[in-house]
């Protein structure tokens, strides 16, 4: 290879020398490269960066195709370490799911009978599994009976799910990947770090991205926050460890992972036994005893341990599935991302998997904000982080997300809602755990009948899950691809009563976007044990009442004395005793005279005697009672909401596949309106700035595309992102009276209207206050027919 007068020998240093030219010819001309003794052309490149890039991208010489090889391996090995060189997933250019098969739920008593001949026999082994999961927990069976059970039962019921799926009638063909690639084109969001490679799991919001993630959750906040009058807080990501410790994070908040042990890379270790036992269950020359062996394992996989994991991966000499490397033993793997607060290193943290536990440990502020009553809502919207494993399909599971939480705290004994009634007929597609084990399909019922027969636990959660649904309805998630899933007793966490995911059907499946729950009083009471503060709230009484109360009552002169620096733990220590603890304290100093008190768990202990303490019986009227209260939390992703709206708004125009276009409502559309001069005369341009002016003065968000092209393309283009409508300056606009021309993106109708009136009307339009419909009535249509995009 030859640059000027220079020969080199090795054209596999082109990559650097391209990247070099700018540095070694800052101010030159386009720089000469030639390949070869014989000095032939190879390129003139120009020392413009992105031009250079193109030029290189182009050119598909073996030398260089290797060398761009080699240096994304080394770029995505440098982003982050524990990628391992697996090559990162560039999502945008998959030319999979091209042909994704868009299909709507099958309800009970909705079957076409042919249908359901297919399905009885799948339906019958589903509720006879199901019955046998209810006779072995009544019978108090082994827990491990129970599990393989209630795994089989899942099995039966994938199964059946999937072949309802495969039978219900198409709607339409979904090619995702080219919805992919318009959303990367158009920027909506990108992989983190892309130039470095990109970091699986983490997305940039672009500017249409970032728009309309914004409209969503203001939507949201107008429609949960400013209609129900809830307390909004915005507490700090970073939380101390005792805080999770308390909530149960820190214990129970992990996964099960093995690592490949050249190159580090993880995997999840129940995925990966469950997918080495299925693929060798599969081959042609398993046996039937072979086949059952890994059948067992897989349905006992979920309740196994950590040594019975390994002891599997062992016989079964697992291996990397990618490198075939050998694989470490199973490492527990917290998936809360850890840290240090502050200088020393001492104060241990994590990045919160949750919004909620800020809400919970604000409890008393919150309370006495709204001045002692119950019930209350309180919201946060907010960054959690989950350091996910295996992050996988998008915006589905990544490790950092935006959630907007409610907690509403009531009475456990009083779970009215006194809005109840207004939703009790909105009819809802419910997914009920009964239906799941009976083998049966969803059923659209309304909201007051489930509540009333005790298939929703109260009104509260009731009146929630109706919000949720109208909610979603609003931001325009289609009513025939939603349904509410109640969670299975084995799904839901031990605290909670009653648990419904808000599910959307996409291409990847049902998919939770909304969990709704009733997690009684757990984390109030577990921050309540952790810290000693009541977080507890008073209920008036009927009428006094009078109690006998037994108290421990330290002598707080001797005990400072006694124990200086450490008296006000012990302190602290006495006013966390229940009320059995009090008792055994009580016989202990009249038997022996003394009591060994443990400060903390895992602490020391101290013994107090009694001239230090004494258990004291007294009397006492109260007019009103502590009560712990319930919470009902709604608990909303919005990543998985904003995934679920772009694919049930991704549209193709009828006869032109090429032009494809996000109908998004106006209410969450990134920009409501575009203005477009028809060309680029310049008697155009203050109408231009007047429109712009005018539409800024009401809050409407524009954009004016004034760009070279027909005004087909320039429609086309600002389809791609979502623009509800589009006002064209025209010649007519030049005559008096000046109007111009309103155009609707979905229908592509377009009408006439005054230059003044048009902003009032598009922000009456964009905030719902009226619809195209009632805008076509009131002005006359434009009839010029749009000429397709070029």
């Amino acid at each position: 290879m030859r640059i000027g007068n220079k020969v080199l020998c090795q054209t596999s240093v082109l990559f650097r020398v391209l990247i070099c030219c700018r540095l070694v010819f800052p101010r030159t001309g386009p720089v000469r490269i030639t390949l070869g003794s014989t000095a032939k052309p190879l390129a003139n490149v120009p020392l413009v960066s992105s031009t250079l890039v193109q030029s290189f991208s182009a050119f598909h010489h073996p030398c260089l195709q290797y060398q761009r090889e080699q240096n994304r391996r080394y770029l995505a090995t440098a982003a982050s370490a524990n990628e391992g060189q697996r090559k990162p997933f560039n999502w945008g250019s998959n030319k999979k799911h091209r042909d994704v098969k868009l299909r709507l739920q099958l309800l009970e008593n909705m079957t076409d009978p042919k249908i359901e001949a297919v399905l009885a026999p799948l339906r019958e082994s589903v509720k006879e599994q199901g019955d046998l999961v209810r006779k072995l927990k009544s019978e108090g069976a082994p827990e491990i009976d129970v599990k393989k059970a209630v795994n089989e039962l899942k099995a039966r019921k994938k199964i059946l799910e999937d072949r309802e799926l495969s039978l219900a009638p198409q709607v339409a063909s979904f090619d995702r990947a080219r919805m992919e690639d318009l959303l990367k084109r158009r920027f909506f969001y990108d992989q983190s770090f892309a130039i470095y490679g990109g970091i699986t799991g983490q997305y940039d919001f672009g500017p249409m991205g970032c728009a309309l993630k914004s409209n969503m959750i203001n939507t949201w906040r107008q429609f949960f926050v400013l209609e129900e009058q809830m307390l909004e807080v915005d507490c700090s990501i970073l939380t101390p460890e005792p805080v999770l410790k308390a909530s149960g994070h820190v214990d129970r908040f992990a996964d099960l992972m093995t690592k490949d042990v050249k190159n580090g890379e993880c995997f999840r270790l129940d995925h990966l036994i469950k997918n080495h036992l299925e693929k060798l269950a599969a081959a042609k020359d398993a046996t039937a005893q072979l086949k059952d062996e890994c059948t067992d394992i897989v349905i006992k996989l979920d309740g196994m341990t950590k040594d019975e994991m390994a002891a599997i991966m062992r016989k079964y000499a697992m291996k990397s599935p990618i490198t075939g490397n050998e694989l470490t033993e199973p490492i527990e793997f917290n998936l809360m991302f850890g840290t240090q607060i502050g200088p020393t290193g001492l104060v241990k943290g994590f990045l919160r998997p949750e919004t909620a536990q800020g809400i919970f440990v604000n409890f008393k502020r919150l309370l006495e904000f709204n001045q002692g009553r119950l019930p209350f809502a309180a919201a946060q919207i907010g960054n959690s982080f989950r350091n996910e494993i295996s992050p996988r399909s998008g915006l589905i599971r990544v490790r950092e997300f935006t959630m907007c939480e409610i907690e509403h705290f009531c009475d456990p004994l009083a779970k009215d809602h006194p809005k109840f009634e207004n939703v009790s007929d909105t009819v809802m597609t419910l997914y009920s755990a009964c239906n799941q084990m009976d083998g049966k399909s969803a059923q659209q019922i309304p909201i007051g009948e489930a509540v009333a027969s005790g298939l929703v636990a109260n009104q509260t959660l009731g009146y929630f899950m109706a919000r949720i649904q109208m909610f979603l309805h609003r931001i325009g998630i289609l009513p025939e691809r939603l349904r509410f899933r109640q969670h299975m007793g084995n799904e839901m966490a031990h605290y909670a009563c009653d648990c419904w995911d808000a599910e959307c059907l996409t291409s990847y499946g049902w998919i939770e976007c909304v969990g709704c729950a009733d997690r009684s009083a757990y984390d109030l009471t577990q921050h309540t044990k952790a810290t000693g503060v009541r977080l507890v709230a008073e209920k008036a009484l009927p009428s006094p009442r009078t109690v006998e109360v037994t108290e421990v009552v330290p002598n707080k002169a001797t005990l400072g004395k006694a124990f200086r620096k450490e008296s006000k733990g012990i302190m602290e220590a006495l006013a966390r005793l229940s009320l059995e603890e009090v008792a055994d304290i009580g016989k202990s100093l009249a038997a022996t005279g003394e009591y060994k008190l443990r400060l903390a768990d895992g602490g020391p202990e101290v013994k107090l005697t009694n001239d230090l303490i004494a258990v004291k019986t007294s009397s006492k009227t109260e007019h009103v009672e502590e009560i712990t209260p319930s919470v009902i939390e709604p608990s909303f992703g919005i990543g998985r909401i904003m995934y679920s709206l772009l694919e049930h708004s991704f549209r193709m125009r009828e006869g032109d596949e090429q032009r494809s276009y996000f109908s998004l409502p106006p209410v969450v559309a990134p920009i409501k309106c575009s203005v477009l001069p028809l060309s680029g005369n310049v008697e155009f341009t203050p109408f231009v700035k007047k429109l712009s002016s005018a539409l800024t003065s009401v809050d409407v968000s524009h954009k004016v595309d004034d760009s070279s092209g027909s005004i087909g393309r320039r429609y086309a283009r600002t389809d791609e992102i979502a623009i509800p409508y589009g006002i064209t300056i025209d010649f007519d606009t030049l005559k008096e009276p000046h109007t111009v021309t309103l155009r609707e993106r979905d229908s592509m109708k377009q009408i006439r209207i005054g230059l003044d009136e048009v902003a009032n009307t598009i922000r009456d339009l964009a905030t719902g206050r009226s619809s195209w419909a009632e805008v076509e009535q009131k002005y006359p249509k434009f009839e010029q027919q749009e000429a397709p995009a070029k």
